[in-house]
């Protein structure tokens, strides 16, 4: 087959790969919420909404650490009338549904049947679920056969946020851009950057210096979260060090609370309180740990550094990897030494998906620099959101009880468990 005919074939499975997006939302939205990992608090979605549907659970911020089937059900086991993609583990299924709903621009009823307001997530009456399947497959096989089993095609690669791919060369062409290094008015030789180490210790100086860092035992913060589907709470965080966390969203439907003691999660809701495990309690411990986002060396087990620019400033990015495989990149301002950027390529069966956090008006509280903007960027609307502090204190009273998961409520005679 020749070049421009492979091109082709990949572009038109990719196109209908994206179409199951719909499909694998619904099927994902539908899950519990205990099995799925969740951000910052419950996101109801005021859309089309299956039947019986439990409310929506998101991932969380910086990245995602994917569960081996022995500790978690695969797809198939979960969801009902998945024919492909089911031997894969539950929790990848909402970064693929997102990142194919991203890649095509489309929302749940592209691909699923709605009935009265709600979806129906079980049947297939559109054609363009089943179509949705084909290429799926086809796309799993494109990656398998030609790229050696890596993640080199996706929904994105032809779609680019329409759900019918570009297959003509827009005119004109652009002009190519020069290579590095080359042509009139290329650059001398310049000044090696500065090592990792040079980085970071800049970087804890900006923040307040390693003492200042060592006082640190406490924190609380209270602010608001808008995110980019509507949806917006306020909530408060209180942490202790090293990793305990407790937190109170306060949303126009409902209140929740999550917590970590150093040993077990929990989450409290209207439906009850449950543990937190596995996905879940691993991504909102990196989220809210006390020194998440300040002790920074001690979470990479590789890390490299080149000069970059990161929206018209100069910066010093950090390319690193955790021990578990994990890749991220962290953009530090090259004048002020502070932390602006942390971004992941989470691996998913059928393509990458990125996430970005971004770290705005930083503000000196009691000897040390703490953001008071954070912007979330993600394939997931309910995820991408902007939270906005009013007030953080440090080092004052916590009370360390409320680290603890709480007693369930009674129920009433006759009440049915949730």
């Amino acid at each position: 087959m020749s070049i421009t005919r492979r091109l082709f074939a990949i572009c038109i499975g990719l196109a209908l790969l994206s179409l199951v997006v719909v499909g694998l939302e619904i099927r994902t939205t539908a899950a519990s919420a205990s099995n799925r990992v969740v951000p910052l608090f419950v996101l109801p979605d005021t859309s089309l909404k299956p039947r019986n549907r439990e409310p929506a659970a998101r991932r969380s911020w910086h990245r995602s650490i994917p569960q081996s089937p022995q500790t978690e059900k695969t797809i198939g086991e979960v969801r009902k009338n998945i024919q492909v993609l089911k031997e894969f583990p539950d929790s990848q299924l909402i970064p693929m549904m997102n990142l194919m709903s991203a890649s095509l621009g489309v929302k749940c009823d592209f691909c699923h049947v709605a009935k009265d307001g709600h979806l129906e997530p079980a049947l297939d009456d559109k054609p363009e679920k089943k179509q949705a399947r084909e290429m799926i497959t086809m796309t799993l096989s494109i990656n398998k056969t030609s790229f050696n089993g890596r993640n080199e095609v996706s929904c994105f690669t032809c779609h680019r946020g329409r759900n019918q791919p570009v297959a003509v060369v827009a005119l004109p062409l652009p002009e190519p851009a020069p290579r590095s290094g080359r042509g009139p008015g290329a650059a001398g030789p310049t000044a090696p950057a500065p090592t990792v180490d040079d980085i970071l210790n800049k970087y804890v100086a900006a923040l307040g210096g390693q003492a200042a860092i060592d006082k640190l035992k406490t924190r609380v913060m209270k602010g608001t979260y808008a995110a980019a589907n509507g949806m917006t709470a306020t909530f408060q965080v209180d942490q202790s060090a090293p990793d305990k966390f407790h937190i109170t969203f306060i949303t126009p439907q409902a209140t929740m609370e999550r917590g970590f003691n150093g040993s077990a999660g929990w989450e409290k809701n209207p439906r009850g309180v449950t543990d937190m495990a596995g996905n879940q309690l691993a991504d909102m411990k990196h989220s809210f740990a006390l020194f998440g986002d300040i002790k920074l060396k001690e979470q990479f087990t590789r890390m490299n550094v080149r000069k970059d620019k990161l929206d018209g400033r100069d910066v010093y990015l950090i390319v690193a990897a955790t021990a578990d495989g994990q890749r991220e990149r962290l953009f530090f301002d090259a004048e002020t030494g502070l932390l602006l950027r942390r971004a992941t390529a989470v691996q998913t069966p059928v393509g990458v998906v990125p996430q970005e956090t971004s770290y705005e008006d930083y503000r000196d509280i009691d000897g040390v620099k703490i953001p008071f903007t954070i912007r979330v960027s993600t394939t997931d609307p309910g995820s991408t959101a902007t939270r906005k502090y009013s007030e953080i204190k440090i080092n004052v009273p916590v009370d360390d009880a409320s680290f603890n998961k709480p007693a369930a409520a009674p129920r009433a005679v006759g009440q049915p468990k949730p």
